[in-house]
């Protein structure tokens, strides 16, 4: 986890604010969360989506 943190903090121009890091991992676990449920399967369809938010084919 360090090492990940590290990696993300490396990353950011030396004037970033404490915010600026909070959304790098933010967004950082929020990709690798995505990515897990991928490699587990846990996905939906764009149709599967679709009904579950009730969206029409015209919308998006």
């Amino acid at each position: 986890m360090k090492s990940k943190v590290n990696e993300t903090l490396r990353t950011l121009p030396d004037d970033a604010s404490w915010e600026d890091v909070m959304y790098r991992i933010y967004v950082r676990q929020k990709i690798e969360s995505g990515m897990k449920d991928v490699a587990q399967g846990d996905t939906l369809t764009v149709a599967e989506l679709r009904k579950r938010f009730g969206l029409t084919e015209s919308c998006g």
